[in-house]
């Protein structure tokens, strides 16, 4: 449950803000048939804190009516605790695999605040918790040493690394041995970890670009790492995309481009305009136009 490429899916909406449960189902089928792992909804890509509790459980439940059998994790990010065990129970009650979850984006915890938030969470779900560490976005840096103090409670099983420090990936197995199924969540370090031992990728671009994702994937885990490295190579302009302010905007122009879906998201978000949307656009058509092949078996 806790390998492969599982992406961090976007959540559609119609034109007047209603979620699109039509488009995302055809895009979530998307990721199934490119031989993606699993799916999580309702992230920072998903706008998840933009969503009512209400409107994430809908999203979780069109997410569970394409994966079939392979897991559907939903995103707990919370600004107080309360309010996450309450997400956390919602997802149980609604058949989630698992959760990933986020200490509190708004109040930066210290270590204990942290550790008490997540075993709080944990608790309330009484699911599979992946632990989403991201210093950069959040403010909150989950360590190896933390992660060693939640080890004591087997409901912890994975860690999303998204430090930005591709050395913190070795750090954790250096600690911890094989005790977290490590999985990276920056795009554009992902070669970097995987080859250092990660054995994940919760992925932004997938979305847009499944194939060659979940071939990298699969090219590394095989060893046919220079065929992994070529694709990576061609895909780094686009991965760079999902390291922004603008992540959700960046990958929903993407995802209208590459698979002809809709831009549409929640305030204070609006889509991209002017120099921005030129930029991306180039990236974007510029990697289309470079696209190749993929490798057999890939």
């Amino acid at each position: 449950m806790w390998t492969g490429v599982i992406p961090a899916v976007t959540t559609k909406f119609n034109a007047d803000g209603a979620l699109d449960h039509a488009e995302m189902e055809r895009c979530f089928a998307l990721q199934m048939q490119a031989g993606c792992d699993g799916i999580i909804v309702c992230g920072s890509l998903g706008e998840g804190p933009m969503l009512s509790q209400e409107e994430r459980i809908a999203v979780l439940k069109t997410a569970q009516s394409v994966t079939t059998g392979k897991p559907t994790l939903m995103t707990v990010s919370e600004a107080g605790t309360r309010e996450a065990c309450e997400m956390a129970r919602k997802a149980a009650k609604a058949g989630a695999s698992g959760l990933m979850v986020v200490p509190s984006p708004i109040y930066h915890t210290n270590p204990k605040e942290t550790v008490a938030t997540l075993r709080a969470v944990a608790a309330a779900g009484d699911l599979p918790v992946m632990i989403y560490s991201n210093r950069l976005a959040y403010r909150v840096d989950v360590t190896p040493e933390i992660m060693e103090e939640l080890a004591s409670d087997a409901r912890f099983v994975a860690v999303k690394e998204s430090s930005d420090d591709i050395r913190r990936t070795t750090e954790i197995f250096n600690r911890l041995g094989n005790r977290y199924a490590v999985l990276t969540g920056v795009d554009n370090l992902a070669f970097e970890a995987l080859t250092a031992g990660a054995v994940g990728w919760v992925a932004g671009l997938v979305c847009a670009f499944p194939a060659e994702t979940v071939a990298i994937y699969r090219l590394i885990k095989a060893g046919r790492l220079a065929e992994a490295l070529e694709i990576y190579r061609w895909f780094r302009p686009l991965l760079d995309l999902d390291v922004s302010t603008y992540l959700v905007q960046n990958i929903k122009l993407a995802e209208a481009i590459a698979i002809h879906s809709t831009e549409y998201v929640r305030a204070p978000r609006q889509p991209l305009s002017g120099e921005r949307r030129v930029a991306v656009e180039k990236i974007v058509l510029d990697a289309i136009a470079r696209r190749q092949s993929l490798p057999v078996a890939a």
